[in-house]
């Protein structure tokens, strides 16, 4: 038998078997990873997952702490410069929100709310994002993000104040319309060099920064004329005068390491700031302040009231103030602890013993921020009290009980701007209904506004910078209360506590301090002649008659 027929046999005799199903069994290549040795999958950096997380991190530039400032009246949240946001809390909206004011975001691929205590003031979001490493390799990775909310610190004492220097100086000459929105004041003006009038003015009064903006109402394309609309957006500090300031580490040691636990003791086109254990201070420009900005960690809302025990003077002076040690505890905790507290203060020339003073309770208080979190993780130590100032709160409360409706009664006055009102608040309910809302915001300027009033009050300094005027209408009431005051019998005046010679330490504005209102003189000599003239023409009238 020759080859062929060999070949030929073996063909037939496979022909004849049944045919079986062919499978590709090809297995991925496996490599070891060129650092640790780990068998894995072959991928263009020949590393494993772990070792390119240890040698890469894709989420490095990725803003993981931020700040996110929500309104407590209204509920909403702050997206800079001046738009609020409605949302409910982990809704999708706020997600949303807080995914936009992430920085250096690469691909995102899931996001999410790790659940937090509604009070802890404070949101978590797991993030997953994706992006390309050595040699293509694609890395996926998760992290969270930190967001601290903060009640958005909204001082009206500041705008009152901002009101009566536009007053005095004359800067709303040029305004067409005023009108006092959510947050803040909207000036118009006719021209645009009006506007940066206005800007350089608050600018040299206020630390302050501007941005803006034109936008094209319309042209004319024969002549080539154009219509612009100029927006100029000012943002004041968001501080104000007795907050209590936690300086970043980056300023604090610019500044020699002051603080960093700080007080503003003044507001004017400078911050003012004050150490109250060293008594070192320093001023800072709008410049300065923006560059490394930083809020409040505690405003005059939070303060508590102190009685003075003792007090010595350590012989350290910077002006009105002088460094002393005080022993004080709380006016609430009287007659159910014997809890007191030491301090250093700044208020040594100010403070007696048996005062009252008002103070920020460290020990109690749940301060919050990123530089204040980041001084105690390092191990930072605070006073369990910072004292802001003297309190007439328990006198000016004996002199209303003494005095009545006289106690309450201003014999000057400040003007304000013409304004128009617009709250700017939805109609939809955003945490609480909008009539406990409005409530809210209609009782809170009352009581800013009052506190303004007793400021100027207390300080000399603050009041030779505004115009207070008479009040002719309260000065004559103020004089019917005495006069029948004097009339009573002088036996009830006897029976009198002696204690209450103490009211006449309370803060009052001296009268050749207040100016004339020109403008109600004029309007009264305005009436007196309009009154002569009748008078007059009555006559005439009876004469003719006569005749």
């Amino acid at each position: 038998m020759d080859t062929q027929q060999l070949l030929g046999a073996a063909a037939l005799g496979q022909a004849s078997m049944p045919m079986a199903t062919f499978q590709n069994t090809s297995t991925a290549s496996m490599v070891l990873c060129c650092l640790c040795g780990t068998s894995i999958p072959s991928n263009p950096s020949n590393m494993c997952v772990n070792c390119i997380r240890s040698k890469i991190d894709i989420t490095e530039g990725i803003s993981k702490q931020l700040t996110i400032l929500w309104c407590k009246e209204c509920g909403r949240y702050l997206q800079p410069p001046k738009h609020w946001v409605t949302a409910e809390h982990e809704s999708k909206e706020l997600l949303t929100f807080c995914i936009k004011k992430i920085r250096g975001l690469a691909k995102l691929i899931d996001a999410g709310f790790i659940w937090t205590e509604p009070h802890s003031m404070r949101l978590k979001v797991k993030l997953t994002v994706q992006n390309e490493v050595l040699n293509g390799a694609i890395l996926q990775q998760s992290f969270i993000v930190d967001y601290t909310v903060r009640q958005h610190v909204f001082h009206k004492r500041t705008f009152l104040f901002l009101e009566q220097l536009i007053l005095k100086h004359g800067a709303d000459v040029n305004c067409v319309k005023i009108k006092d929105i959510h947050e803040g004041v909207d000036f118009y003006f006719q021209q645009r060099g009006h506007a940066l009038k206005l800007i350089d003015f608050l600018q040299n009064v206020i630390p302050a920064r501007f941005r803006h903006d034109k936008q094209l109402v319309s042209h004319d394309t024969h002549n080539m004329t154009y219509n612009y609309k100029y927006t100029f957006s000012v943002e004041i500090v968001p501080l104000c005068k007795d907050d209590l300031v936690c300086l970043p580490a980056k300023v604090s040691t610019s500044l020699g390491h002051m603080g960093p636990m700080v007080l503003v003791t003044k507001m004017s086109n400078q911050i003012t700031l004050l150490d109250p254990v060293s008594l070192r201070h320093t001023t800072m420009d709008a410049t300065v302040y923006w560059r490394n900005s930083f809020i409040a960690a505690a405003s005059y809302k939070q303060v508590v009231e102190y009685v003075i025990l003792d007090i010595e003077l350590l012989g350290h002076e910077l002006g009105k103030y002088a460094l002393a040690e005080v022993q004080v505890a709380r006016l609430s905790d009287f007659g159910k602890n014997d809890q007191i507290f030491f301090a250093k203060t700044h208020l040594g020339h100010i403070l007696h013993v048996g005062d009252y003073a008002l103070g920020y309770d460290l020990s109690a208080a749940q301060l919050t921020g990123l530089d204040y979190d980041a001084f105690i993780a390092k191990g930072g130590e605070t006073q369990d009290v910072v004292l802001v100032r003297k309190s007439y709160e328990e006198r000016r409360i004996r002199r209303r009980a003494k005095g009545g409706a006289a106690a309450e009664i201003r014999p000057w006055k400040l003007k304000s701007l013409n304004m128009e009102v617009d709250d700017g608040l939805p109609e939809e309910k955003v945490g609480r209904s909008r009539a406990a809302r409005t409530q809210g915001a209609a009782e809170a300027p009352e009581l800013e506004r009052e506190r303004f009033l007793q400021e100027l009050e207390e300080d000399p300094e603050l009041r030779a910078r505004v115009n207070l005027f008479r009040d002719a209408e309260n000065i004559e009431r103020l004089a019917q209360i005495a006069a029948k005051a004097a009339a009573k019998p002088a036996g009830l005046e006897d029976d009198m506590d002696d204690s209450d010679s103490d009211d006449d330490d309370l803060p009052e504005v001296p009268l050749e301090e207040l100016l004339d209102d020109l403008a109600e003189l004029m309007m009264n000599e305005r009436e007196e002649a309009e009154g002569v003239d009748e008078v007059a023409d009555g006559l005439k009238d009876v004469d003719m008659d006569d005749a």
